[in-house]
């Protein structure tokens, strides 16, 4: 049984070579000075609790900068609160950053062993993978070669097939991903959505309201890293719309 269990958790990032003082408008609304420190520190997630179980599909809402991708980083343990508790069980794949843990000197294949690693799984399941990964990303013999001397689209197809290659228990996506090779997209959009449909726990990032309604079945609105709503998608998209003055996008019509 899969969970996420996250309980008043509180997430500050530094901004590196920015003076306190130089900090100006609603920015300082977000930040924090260290007393020992010239370190400005924005608040990216301010006491932030859910419980999520098997079979739940959360559909995260903001603006951007919200706090939406600092949130999937915490779950995916890519980032550690800097108060709170998090607690996961279960296997993640993290449909974000996709190029996390890619060393464009290696060969692909051998990114393949390492950048599964990072996604938690272990040497021999990547290593019987090589096959199948390669194939899907239509990358033969080039697979052997430094990704360095990839395009933009073969790393993408390479990253994609990588993160997708093992069903996990808990997806974590953001809407923003994208392909770079439109030949490729059909391919992944199918997978994508074996993905979403098979995983135990799915929490989405989206600004499409047909994506959170058609996989989702509750949703939390996020403002400047707190929850400001917690319910049914199509309240949620309400609250959002209504609270910030913005229209997520409609869908094209066929």
């Amino acid at each position: 049984m899969s969970s996420i269990v996250l309980t008043d958790v509180t997430v500050d990032v530094p901004i590196y070579g920015v003076s306190s003082r130089n900090a100006k408008g609603t920015l300082l609304r977000t930040i924090r000075r260290r007393v020992d420190s010239e370190t400005v520190w924005i608040r990216a997630l301010e006491s932030v609790s859910l419980t999520l179980n098997d079979g739940d599909r959360l559909g995260l809402i903001g603006a951007n900068g919200a706090g939406k991708t600092t949130l999937l980083r915490v779950i995916a343990g890519i980032l550690s609160p800097t108060a709170g508790h998090v607690a996961i069980d279960g296997e993640i794949a993290a449909m974000f950053d996709l190029n996390l843990g890619m060393s464009f000197d290696a060969t692909g294949r051998e990114n393949i062993i390492s950048r599964g690693m990072v996604l938690g799984h272990s040497r021999a399941e990547m290593v019987d993978m090589i096959g199948p990964i390669t194939e899907f990303a239509d990358l033969g013999d080039r697979i052997n070669h430094p990704v360095r001397t990839y395009s933009s689209g073969m790393v993408a197809r390479l990253s994609f097939s990588i993160a997708t290659a093992i069903q996990p228990e808990i997806l974590l996506l953001d809407e923003g991903i994208g392909m770079a090779d439109a030949a490729f997209t059909a391919r992944a959009e199918k997978r994508l959505h074996d993905f979403i449909t098979r995983a135990g726990i799915l929490v989405v990032a989206s600004h499409a309201d047909q994506l959170l309604s058609q996989f989702c079945d509750r949703a939390i609105v996020l403002d400047r890293g707190r929850v400001t709503f917690v319910g049914p998608v199509t309240d949620a998209v309400e609250h959002y719309r209504a609270s910030f003055q913005h229209s997520l996008p409609e869908e094209p019509r066929a």
